[in-house]
């Protein structure tokens, strides 16, 4: 049996990566920009449904940029992307939602987005800038649907304690 070659099936599971991004946090032409890829080795196991990508990892569609030492990829049988993991010292991702609105951007050692839930866990050393609002802690989770953030001073793979802290800047008032 002659196994397909392998750049349709990453260009796939990219595209599957970046389109799957949620309208809500993603520029108009970001799912119609290239995706440009960037690593140093590429592990792809087509049946367990895995990309990993390891090396200074580097993901660009758009607006839209996720980074690690590590980047994971996971799929479902049906071949629809259900997870993207981002791993390293500061492994991060960053997406402007509308050309109004400020750049989102998150850190964390391990960034994980979860595509059905459109939900971004962001564990240890976790931080969550937008506009001059910012969250710190051991562990956030942003719901991009709602726009509501969770946080916690500790949680499952946080080293150590890191105290929840945040900043909301007022929102501008017209002058009358």
């Amino acid at each position: 049996m002659t196994r397909p070659p392998l750049a349709p099936l990453l260009a796939l599971m990219l595209a599957a990566l970046m389109l799957a991004a949620p309208s809500a946090l993603a520029l108009e032409g970001d799912a119609s920009a290239p995706i440009q890829v960037e690593a140093d080795r590429l592990d792809l196991d087509d049946r367990a449904g895995t990309a990993v990508y390891r090396g200074d990892v580097r993901i660009r569609q758009g607006s839209l940029l996720l980074t690690g030492a590590r980047v994971e990829i996971q799929r479902n049988d049906a071949g629809r992307l259900t997870r993207a993991t981002a791993t390293g010292e500061r492994a991060y991702l960053e997406q402007q939602p509308a050309p109004d609105q400020p750049t989102v951007r998150a850190w964390g050692r391990t960034v994980v987005y979860h595509v059905a839930e459109r939900r971004i866990e962001l564990i240890d050393r976790a931080e969550l800038h937008q506009g001059g609002d910012t969250f710190d802690g051991g562990y956030l989770e942003y719901f991009l649907d709602r726009r509501v953030v969770q946080a916690r001073a500790d949680a499952e793979g946080v080293d150590e304690r890191q105290r929840v802290r945040m900043t909301l800047e007022p929102e501008q008032q017209d002058a009358p």
